[in-house]
């Protein structure tokens, strides 16, 4: 079992671009797409064969990251950086962690994105050998999701096994994804999952040993660290923020949950099939919108604004059925004067949602249409 994996630097990409040509993934993965080729495609069989993680899965926790996009090495709320999101924040270095494997410096993990595929690589197999994954095991996708699970970084195990279930959710539906006009993919596949401890881990949508829920009926609630809001309220509920949580949806949930972020939001809403997480009671302040935060709930949207693919039909429906209760229940004004973005709030200097958030048909959306 392998405990150290500094392999080369910069000098061993090229070496494993190389390789790449001739192994077009890691072990027990399913079928490449034999017209996918390109840079991202080679990066990933690469990085793959150097760590012996499987291209399927490095493929899959990438997507369910940033939809493979490195985002021109901005980076994300939690402070996380390209394709595989490798964090460095005050709770997580697994940027300096791919650092010290792979010895590249850290500016190239943040901004190559070949470079940033090679250090999510290292990071897993790093995860897999602290697991105790042996060569047999590490050719069967299944057993890599104890590893998965760990990678997302949720201090809350039913958050991380929330995070390896999407993963596996990618394996078994297939990923098709053309980021910067390349295509990559991931053929469809039955994996079972071997889900070590986490067999005995509550699904995060699994309420039924939940003491209450929170406000919204629809809503699953994981509450956000109480070093994240403020107790209680000193204005009247008046509007709704909309944001987008420029990272993942589990990654957003667990940043919350850190109480080194200083920073929440009343609800969070998944891409894929807008299910929504409560995370403060609205009763109670949230830190999304600075000089907002009094009088406002918070709505956080998974994605990143420069990328509409996060902006999904399911996404918008939901949280304008929440957003529709929100004002209901508040008698906020169904209109863009009760409803309003984060770059919207006086004293803010962000920009979401965005020009790709669609206000017209998520207006339309709230009042019924």
């Amino acid at each position: 079992m392998r405990k150290t994996m500094k392999i080369g630097g910069v000098a061993a990409i090229a070496g494993a671009v190389v390789a790449a040509a001739v192994v077009t993934g890691g072990p027990a993965t399913g079928q490449q797409d034999p017209h996918s080729g390109g840079a991202l495609n080679d990066a990933f069989a690469s990085a793959a064969a150097e760590f012996d993680v499987p291209r399927d899965l490095v493929v899959a926790v990438g997507y369910g990251e940033s939809h493979l996009d490195g985002h021109d090495g901005k980076p994300s709320q939690d402070n996380g950086f390209g394709v595989m999101h490798l964090v460095s924040n005050p709770a997580r270095h697994t940027l300096e962690q791919a650092a010290e494997l792979t010895e590249l410096p850290a500016a190239a993990l943040r901004s190559e994105t070949a470079a940033n595929v090679r250090g999510g690589a290292a990071v897993l197999r790093a995860l897999a050998d602290e697991q105790g994954l042996d060569g047999a095991a590490r050719d069967r996708l299944g057993a890599w999701y104890p590893v998965v699970a760990a990678y997302g970084g949720a201090r809350d195990d039913r958050v991380a096994r929330m995070y390896a279930d999407t993963v596996y959710d990618l394996l078994a539906s297939g990923v098709t994804a053309k980021p910067g006009g390349e295509r990559v993919v991931v053929a469809s596949q039955a994996v079972e999952p071997e889900l070590g401890r986490f067999a005995n881990v509550r699904a995060l949508d699994d309420v039924s040993g939940d003491v209450h829920a929170q406000d919204y009926p629809n809503a699953i609630w994981t509450p956000a660290s109480p070093a994240n809001y403020s107790a209680g309220r000193s204005q009247a509920i008046t509007t709704v923020v909309i944001h987008v949580t420029e990272g993942s949806y589990a990654g957003t949930i667990s940043w919350f949950q850190n109480p080194d972020a200083q920073v929440s939001a009343h609800y969070v809403v998944r891409s894929a099939d807008g299910e929504i997480t409560h995370m403060v009671a609205d009763g109670d302040t949230a830190w999304h919108a600075r000089s907002g935060n009094p009088y406002s709930i918070g709505i956080e949207h998974e994605g990143f604004i420069d990328d509409p693919s996060w902006f999904t039909d399911a996404m918008y429906r939901s949280s304008a059925a929440l957003t529709s209760w929100l004002c209901d229940t508040y008698g906020i004004p169904k209109d863009r004067t009760g409803i309003v973005g984060h770059s919207e709030v006086p004293g803010n200097d962000h920009t979401d949602p965005g020009p790709n958030w669609n206000w017209d048909y998520y207006i339309q959306l709230v009042n019924g249409g």
